[in-house]
């Protein structure tokens, strides 16, 4: 295992004997680690599930069927033989199979890796970096912690709200054409579904929603039309809509729109990530701090936001590199993360500098947790050379609703509280 393992947030074990990766293995694991995961390479079967004894839930496992090429030879029906190879692969556990070309045009074959617990195949040969951003993809479409959101105009259907708990999927009602659009920017829906009784009079619903500046250009405007009337659905297409939907039954749409956000929320994923530590980015925390924000001044509670900055982040670069620089960023990404709790929200902005919102946030605790949180960083031992360490600092600015109203409110008045704790000495909470 790689002694940089507790550095990742995630693991991809390998059992790979030939082709590429054992040439490649460090320039692997080096692209694996920018998107903070690593990756453990086996060459022998028993080692490999050995291994898994200790991995995680969110890990990955691949298996190169080459590695069991030799033990093939000499058998007439090898797929058979190989469904033998890979029964001892734990079945709690989906694999991602890597095929030659040849092993993938055999449609046998590709049924029988589905029947093995297949999460997904690929085709060799690729490259190395190919290889590392598909994976990067898996973790983020295998992340269903995000709440899915379906903003519904109409009573006649009713959709089954049930289903859509159980995959983590909001529905509200909503019955007037004339508001849905203020709905939509305080509410950001993932898809906004309109049944087709609504239609008459609120043509222009969709081109309205999606003029407003502050729309998400990935939200999914839905069209959901009871009867199959080609001129309507022409009419909904001119009118603006992303998708026309024909409802058959409750359950059938229940299911086509649970698929669609599935996929919605994969890309959101993708681009509200940052992929060195697979927190929050800009957009992603922009995103969500509005939703906070807005649930917040529903039931009155109180958040508090804080930028904190590593000090001197620029020295640490260039005395010791750049790739220890992104060794002090990760560890501090982990060391944050141990404290978020339900509602807490971690971004890495950018560089050096990191923000977190607090929900229920009572002044003096918050400032407590914060200086606890400086304190456990800076106690935290950096190797700069064999048997040489060092510490570092960071310094925060913290704001708070509803003293600041917005997410742009509270951000410059945090970042306005950096400032001030940076030029006071640093290593330092201000607000």
């Amino acid at each position: 295992m790689s002694q940089n393992h507790s550095l990742y947030r995630n693991s991809v074990y390998m059992l790979a004997e030939r082709f590429f990766i054992q040439d490649e293995g460090e320039l692997l694991k080096s692209h694996a680690h920018k998107y903070n995961f690593d990756i453990l390479f086996y060459s022998k079967m028993e080692s490999y599930i050995f291994a898994m004894h200790g991995a995680n839930d969110d890990d990955l496992f691949v298996v190169d069927l080459d590695v069991l090429h030799n033990h093939q030879a000499g058998q007439k029906d090898k797929s058979m033989f190989l469904r033998d190879l890979l029964k001892p692969l734990p079945e709690n556990h989906q694999y991602i199979y890597l095929e030659t070309e040849k092993q993938s045009s055999r449609y046998l074959l590709q049924k029988m890796l589905l029947d093995t617990n297949c999460l997904a195949y690929a085709e060799k040969p690729f490259s190395s970096e190919d290889l590392i951003d598909n994976l990067f993809n898996l973790f983020a479409q295998r992340k269903r912690d995000d709440l899915g959101k379906v903003l519904f105009l109409g009573d006649s259907i009713q959709l089954n709200v049930v289903t859509f708990a159980e995959h983590n999927i909001s529905v509200k009602h909503h019955t007037n054409f004339q508001t849905l659009h203020t709905e939509v920017k305080r509410w950001l829906p993932d898809v906004v579904v309109i049944e087709s009784a609504m239609f008459a009079g609120a043509e222009s619903i969709a081109e309205i929603v999606q003029k407003n500046i502050a729309t998400d250009p990935s939200l999914e405007i839905i069209f959901l039309q009871t009867d199959n009337d080609a001129a309507l659905s022409e009419s909904a297409i001119k009118a603006g809509f992303d998708v026309i939907m024909l409802h058959q039954n409750n359950e059938i749409s229940t299911a086509q729109l649970i698929n669609r956000i599935n996929k919605i929320r994969t890309n959101k994923n993708l681009i509200s990530k940052d992929r060195a530590t697979g927190l929050l980015n800009k957009i992603g925390y922009k995103k969500r701090a509005q939703e906070r924000i807005y649930e917040a001044e529903k039931v009155d509670i109180s958040l508090a936001v804080v930028i904190f900055d590593i000090d001197k982040f620029k020295t640490i670069n260039d005395t010791w590199g750049h790739h220890f620089g992104d060794i002090v960023i990760k560890r501090l990404s982990m060391f944050l993360g141990q404290f978020l709790e339900e509602k807490t929200l971690l971004s890495r902005f950018g560089g050096e500098e990191f923000v977190m919102l607090f929900w229920n946030a009572d002044h003096d605790q918050v400032i407590a947790k914060l200086n606890e949180m400086r304190v456990g960083f800076n106690a935290i031992e950096f190797e700069i050379a064999p048997g040489q360490f060092k510490q570092f600092s960071i310094s925060g600015g913290v704001s708070f609703y509803p003293q600041c109203k917005t997410e742009n409110a509270l951000f410059l008045q945090a970042d306005a509280a950096l400032y001030k704790a940076k030029t006071g000495g640093r290593n330092q909470i201000c607000e």
